[in-house]
């Protein structure tokens, strides 16, 4: 049995804790102290030889820095999003701190309230180092199918853009613009995810699994996804800080729509439908975001 040190205590962070300790011994930990079974000290979690990182992507800069040290440590990072301050990937934050041999990255579709009831759930675990994934893939329980891959990057940008798509979805269910719609949103969305992925060389084939398709076609179609939601409110009329206090939750499509706006306008980007997300985050209705997207 490994000894797993799960970082971050929320939903995601409990459920992987939950699923890993099938086959592990695991122990979670957070910056903030919680009444939960196996709950350890940061320190002490961070002693394992296996972390599983699921810190949200808008603060792990500042977690790194603030208690990360490198002392040989295995790393499966679970978190997705783009870096909005800074318009970096996971991957490029967390190589400053770990070398690339000893980090991979978690995948797929996976709401954490399914995995906390066992049902049936397929995974990927990239990274450059094919053991180590191969060492992660082999910790899941018997109800999780994890596969493996080496696109680290094509699992940065669909994990990551595929929440601004929901956001996206979120608000054509708001507005009430029927399955049509819904439809051609989330393939147009795939279509612009593949495109901008092409910019940094990741591979097709992710897009077209679990890790793009996959997961874009969950996050996009369920009120159980935070971004779905974020849609829904914004499709209200209502503004980020009331959307973010009726979630209660980190929405990690918010700061990436941020980090892929700024982004386009560097590379010079055609992403119309991030682009759209972006303005109305900022305020723009989503009806004249609809015109616009229609007539792009």
């Amino acid at each position: 049995m490994a000894k797993i040190g799960v970082i971050g205590a929320g939903k995601w962070g409990m459920a992987l804790a939950y699923a890993l300790s099938e086959k592990n011994n695991v122990v979670i930990s957070s910056r903030t102290p919680r009444e939960l079974e196996n709950f350890v000290s940061m320190k002490e979690a961070l002693e394992c030889e296996y972390l599983v990182i699921t810190v949200p992507a808008q603060q792990v800069s500042s977690w790194l820095k603030e208690n990360f040290v490198f002392n040989g440590q295995k790393v499966l990072v679970a978190s997705k999003g783009i870096e909005a301050s800074s318009g970096k990937f996971l991957n490029e934050i967390y190589e400053e701190h770990i070398p690339h041999a000893n980090i991979s990255f978690l995948s797929g579709p996976s709401f954490a309230s399914e995995v906390m009831q066992s049902l049936p759930t397929a995974l990927v675990v990239n990274s450059e180092n094919e053991e180590l994934s191969s060492t992660f893939a082999s910790f899941f329980p018997s109800f999780i199918k994890a596969y493996t891959s080496t696109d680290v990057m094509g699992a940065e940008i669909t994990g990551a853009y595929k929440n601004v798509i929901a956001i996206a979805a979120g608000i054509c269910e708001g507005l009430g613009l029927g399955k049509n719609a819904a439809a051609a949103l989330i393939s147009r969305g795939l279509v612009e995810m593949q495109r901008f992925g092409k910019v940094y060389y990741a591979k097709d084939e992710s897009f077209i699994g679990l890790s793009g398709a996959g997961d874009l076609f969950l996050t996009a179609s369920s009120n159980m996804s935070r971004n779905f939601r974020v849609g829904l409110g914004l499709a209200k009329g209502k503004s980020q800080k009331e959307i973010l206090d009726d979630l209660g939750e980190v929405a990690e499509g918010i700061g990436t729509s941020y980090a892929l706006n700024e982004i386009s306008i560097q590379k010079d980007l055609y992403l119309p439908i991030a682009r759209e997300v972006y303005e109305m985050l900022e305020g723009k209705s989503p009806q004249e975001s609809l015109r616009d997207l229609l007539s792009s």
